[in-house]
């Protein structure tokens, strides 16, 4: 999709269309609009209005960031903002992401934005960093990357081989739904790094864990990523909140009695790291 960033808008919403598996007359029906004039508008022999474009790609799931530059390929302003998480618009929401990390708290959690950057982290993920090679931890600072690096925290994962099917698929999949180049190139490094992208899950697993090797045993988590499914914001549309769950007991009692750290703590650092 990246490569389609100077094309018109027809060109662009046919791109979506096709990423989307959808025949002219699927996305039509959906959208309430004749075959014909879909067609002429992907064509450019008809220029859709604002309304149309937005209607398209609603039905087409297209995020906030790629439907700006749809309404800009067509001449139209853009219709989302993006604004920085300490803008005073969106100070109710970096609120709620304070309020929901601190509430983690003994477990690790992690708000991550569209290309897995770390944007604020609690204290109890501190033990993820721990012997991570310093050019990893340079801010930007990418969880993927940070993850399946051999310099990173994969050679204390035990299960990497799942972990890294896992994480890799999830890039790619976001990938190909958003057409997003930087995140295509991300799931070609990691993937790239040493290590297979197999694993045979345990009899009992019924989900998959992350299982790290630490002292004084094994600690295993699962994970769990909520959104604001309501965004309006290109930033908060693109924000996840990555929250790691003890996946047996043995780790929820590691975390319950193994000095939390406090709430000041983790406010008391502004930045992610």
């Amino acid at each position: 999709m990246t490569a389609l960033r100077d094309a018109d808008v027809g060109t662009l919403l046919r791109g979506w269309r096709e990423r989307r598996r959808l025949s002219q007359l699927d996305l039509a029906s959906r959208a309430e609009v004749s075959t014909r004039h879909l067609s002429f508008v992907e064509t450019g022999k008809s220029i859709p209005t604002r309304e149309m474009i937005d209607r398209l790609a609603t039905h087409l799931d297209v995020p906030l960031r790629e439907r700006n530059h749809l309404l800009l390929s067509a001449g139209f302003a853009p219709q989302h903002p993006e604004r920085t998480l300490d803008a005073p618009e969106l100070l109710a929401v970096s609120a709620a992401l304070g309020r929901i990390l601190d509430a983690h708290l003994p477990n690790p959690a992690l708000v991550l934005d569209r290309w897995w950057d770390i944007v604020d982290r609690n204290s109890a993920t501190d033990f993820l960093l721990e012997g991570c090679s310093g050019h990893l931890l340079d801010p930007p600072v990418n969880a993927v990357r940070l993850s399946l690096h051999p310099e990173g925290l994969a050679p204390r994962i035990r299960n990497l081989g799942q972990w890294r099917a896992h994480l890799i698929g999830q890039v790619s999949a976001r990938a190909q739904r958003t057409g997003d180049a930087r995140l295509r190139s991300l799931a070609d490094e990691v993937t790239a790094y040493p290590g297979e992208a197999t694993g045979t899950p345990g009899a009992g697993d019924v989900v998959i864990p992350l299982i790290l090797s630490m002292q004084p045993g094994d600690l295993s988590f699962f994970s769990i990523s909520a959104a604001v499914e309501s965004a309006l914001d290109v930033t908060v549309d693109e924000l996840r909140i990555e929250a790691f769950y003890p996946a047996d007991e043995a780790t929820a009692r590691h975390l319950e009695q193994g000095g939390t750290p406090t709430t000041e703590g983790r406010r008391a650092r502004a930045d992610p790291l």
